[in-house]
């Protein structure tokens, strides 16, 4: 009993001279000395890409069954020519990836997360480094 009051008294010292240590300026916290104006940037403008929905069967063992798929791809507002330039491209990348998907891909929680970083990878490779931020998932319908 008399050692929990002891650890309890020395962490309170603890904290204590700590907080002074800081506030007297004794210890500097890191990032201290950056102005606020240079810590908050303006974000750099970004477009939205809007890609025609696809449909796609899925694999045999789900005979009958579909995958309607519709996103928007995030981009530099710099880079979006460029993206739509090679658009049919990323199409065809996605169109391949999306055939292989199966229902059991996305079953669990995160099988939509995995999908989204495996086309993420996909659509950058496609479109060139640091072109295509994000892809946002509009539409994702398993029939």
């Amino acid at each position: 009993m008399l050692s929990m009051i002891v650890a309890g008294v020395l962490g309170l010292a603890g904290a204590a001279g700590g907080y002074l240590a800081v506030a007297q300026g004794l210890v500097r916290l890191p990032g201290g000395d950056v102005p606020v104006e240079a810590a908050f940037s303006a974000p750099e403008p970004v477009s939205f890409i809007a890609m025609e929905p696809l449909i796609v069967n899925l694999p045999t063992a789900s005979a009958g069954r579909y995958l309607r798929f519709t996103a928007q791809l995030e981009v530099p507002a710099a880079s979006a020519p460029e993206v739509e330039r090679v658009m049919p491209r990323i199409t065809d990348v996605l169109n391949g990836y999306l055939r292989a998907v199966t229902p059991a891909d996305l079953a669990d929680a995160s099988g939509l997360m995995r999908m989204r970083g495996m086309m993420l990878r996909r659509v950058q490779a496609v479109a060139g480094e640091g072109n295509v931020r994000n892809i946002l998932v509009m539409e994702l319908v398993v029939n």
